[in-house]
């Protein structure tokens, strides 16, 4: 397996040498490739895509760099702060944009949450989260985006193939070329952020039109309820609650997992507020430097936030910031 500085040495020539247009890092075409034909000559023996069509698309997807770099793991990794990466999300220009997002939706993030049984709070701080509410969703063409990272990104080919798959079904689906996405630089589109695979399983068509359009509110909306619920939301269930325990007590269970498994009740050394849901749970550790680590119960609901992106950090942030809008709303 190569080390974090051969990969980023490998960006950087990389970047060095932009290649031909439709064409490999090498300047080759995909087309041309052995790895590309094989997985062309296995998408026609799975899905009947006309070998002639495939080739098509891959002569014309590029290499793309910026790709590489922005999905590489930093050279030296900041540490780890809780503080930092919340404050990147629970802000005034986000809790803003929320709360405007929330008012002009009002009626289909009702509808969605007596529906799916989620909280409309929820929703509006994962589409917030993603992308501020339409304002990043990416502009990376898609088909060459998870075309390079499929082919050109070793450690997580695996991944991005069974995505570009995903996405040329997809575009099948929806009568669309492959080549007309466009979204962040690992290949997630639409306003919450979906993968190709995650639109075909999760999306759905929330505002009556002919079809699922993740750039849509009522539809991201829609979309972002039924995911969670697919995941084992629980209505009305609860999220986190605080707690307090000694570092060396966590220890044993934050080695668990994130996955709820036991009652708080039986968790050795954990002292909670009298009110803490007696349901299964893990032992969730958020770690700032030079503070003390603030420690929480994460019930099933936060595991599932967690199904969505999977970091303790990110669903926190999606509780914190939905408990901000309710309360200024």
């Amino acid at each position: 397996m190569k080390s974090k500085q051969t990969l980023h040495l490998l960006a950087l020539l990389s970047l060095a040498h932009l290649p031909a247009w439709g064409a490999d890092s090498s300047g080759v075409r995909y087309s041309e490739r052995a790895d590309v034909k094989d997985f062309m000559a296995e998408m026609k023996q799975k899905h009947d895509f006309p070998e002639a069509w495939l080739i098509r698309q891959f002569d014309q997807a590029e290499f793309k760099p910026a790709v590489i770099k922005y999905i590489l793991p930093p050279a030296s990794p900041q540490v780890r702060s809780w503080k930092t990466y919340r404050g990147r999300f629970v802000e005034p220009r986000r809790i803003a944009a929320g709360l405007a997002f929330w008012k002009d939706n009002a009626a289909t993030l009702k509808r969605a949450s007596e529906q799916y049984g989620v909280p409309e709070e929820i929703i509006v701080a994962i589409i917030g989260i993603e992308t501020i509410y339409g304002k990043q969703m990416g502009d990376f063409e898609t088909f060459s985006a998870l075309t390079t990272l499929a082919f050109d990104y070793p450690p997580r080919a695996a991944l991005f193939r069974t995505q570009l798959e995903e996405l040329l079904l997809l575009a099948r689906d929806e009568g669309r070329s492959p080549r007309s996405y466009s979204g962040s630089f690992a290949g997630a589109l639409g306003l919450p952020q979906f993968l190709p695979g995650s639109i075909r399983r999760y999306a759905v068509n929330y505002d009556g039109d002919d079809r699922e359009d993740l750039t849509t509110p009522a539809d991201a909306i829609g979309s972002v309820a039924n995911f969670l619920v697919a995941h084992g939301w629980v209505k009305d269930g609860p999220i986190v609650a605080p707690a307090r325990i000694d570092d060396t007590a966590a220890a044993p269970l934050l080695a668990q997992g994130i996955k709820p498994q036991m009652l708080p009740a039986d968790m050795v050394g954990l002292v909670t507020r009298p009110d803490a849901p007696q349901q299964a749970a893990a032992l969730i550790d958020l770690i700032t430097p030079d503070q003390s680590t603030e420690y929480w119960l994460g019930y099933q609901n936060f595991y599932v936030i967690t199904r969505y992106n999977r970091s303790s950090f990110y669903a926190m942030a999606v509780h914190d910031l939905a408990q901000a809008l309710r309360e200024r709303r």
